[in-house]
């Protein structure tokens, strides 16, 4: 008898209306399109805007948009996790506030904060609810309003993130398929939080006058530190869950990187022996979303997937966290 399974059976995305240029950001900081596309690849990052805007606005489209291309009835959900690192607020979960606003009643939902990584992190986590057997339908939302927490005045961080995110649907597979979350390996390392964190705004650091004068509620990222450790242990966490499950890199359908920095991705592919043909790529039109770079690669390229192939998802983030999942995805086109 095959092992029950979580499978992906519908991906939604969803980017705010304002765009944010390089040529824009050019007018803000020292810094210039060359600059910034040599360095990172990105060229434009959506922005969510207007009073009262918080990350729930990302994940509730997300969601309502995955309801309907998948014919869900919002009162079906079993269970919502939102993978953030911008809550709306400390309390309540954003992902009670998705829930309530989809018509999720039943859904048992909580946030999960990986940074980065918290998407896989999540998935993970939600796969394991259907593989016991505990759950029919659940949903994974990965959003993230990070102009919320960027100095626009920090040119070695305002270029790089954007607003964005996506949800994706699991259910279980069915009697005989081979398909789903096939292995995922989850990493972290605490001693990484001198390098990439946000000073102030939690319980040791409250937010005062000081805190503000200080700008300490603004993300601070040691570029040259993170940047290492990330292209080794992303493109390393890819090619170990290739070697324990025996695959080789003619048998990657798609690599879907975390979408940080092209020079990452690209060192990255290298290490797993996949072509650039079979990379997910869309950091010039988002930026990093933070949570929301894998479901939104999803998205993007969700008419080029087909029924069986295998999919390595792959990230890194503060913490420091990193990781990666096998998936064979579960559906055709349509």
């Amino acid at each position: 008898m095959n092992k029950t399974r979580a499978k992906i059976t519908g991906v939604q995305g969803y980017v705010p209306d304002y765009v944010l240029t390089n040529k824009e950001l050019e007018t803000m900081v020292d810094t210039n399109d060359e600059w910034i596309t040599s360095r990172t690849g990105i060229k434009t990052r959506h922005i969510l805007k207007g009073e009262d805007q918080g990350t729930s606005v990302i994940g509730i489209a997300a969601v309502n948009g995955l309801l309907k291309k998948t014919n869900t009835d919002a009162a079906d959900i079993d269970l919502l996790i939102c993978a953030t690192t911008t809550p709306d607020m400390p309390f309540p979960a954003t992902a009670n506030i998705i829930a309530n606003a989809v018509g999720a009643k039943n859904a048992f939902n909580y946030d999960l904060q990986a940074a980065c990584s918290g998407f896989l992190y999540a998935l993970a986590t939600g796969s394991q609810f259907i593989e016991t057997g505990k759950y029919k339908k659940v949903v994974i939302v990965g959003a993230d309003k990070m102009s919320s927490i960027i100095d626009y005045t920090d040119r070695t961080t305002c270029i790089i993130f954007g607003d964005g995110g996506g949800a994706v649907m699991l259910e279980p597979t069915e009697e005989g398929e081979e398909l789903g979350i096939m292995d995922s390996i989850l990493k972290s390392d605490g001693s990484g939080e001198e390098h990439l964190h946000m000073k102030a705004g939690g319980s040791r650091r409250p937010a005062s006058p000081e805190t503000l004068d200080r700008r300490e509620h603004f993300v601070y990222q040691a570029g040259s530190a993170v940047f290492k450790f990330a292209v080794t242990n992303m493109a390393d966490v890819s090619a170990q869950i290739m070697e324990k499950n025996n695959l080789t890199g003619e048998d990657v359908s798609w690599l879907v990187p975390h979408q940080a920095n092209k020079r990452i991705i690209d060192a990255t592919a290298r290490r797993m022996g996949v072509g650039e043909e079979k990379v997910m790529l869309n950091i010039h039109k988002y930026g990093n979303t933070t949570s929301g770079t894998i479901p939104l690669c999803l998205w993007d390229y969700e008419s080029q997937l087909k029924k069986g192939d295998n999919i390595i998802l792959a990230a890194f983030g503060g913490g420091f966290t990193w990781g990666s999942i096998w998936i064979k995805w579960a559906y055709d086109p349509s």
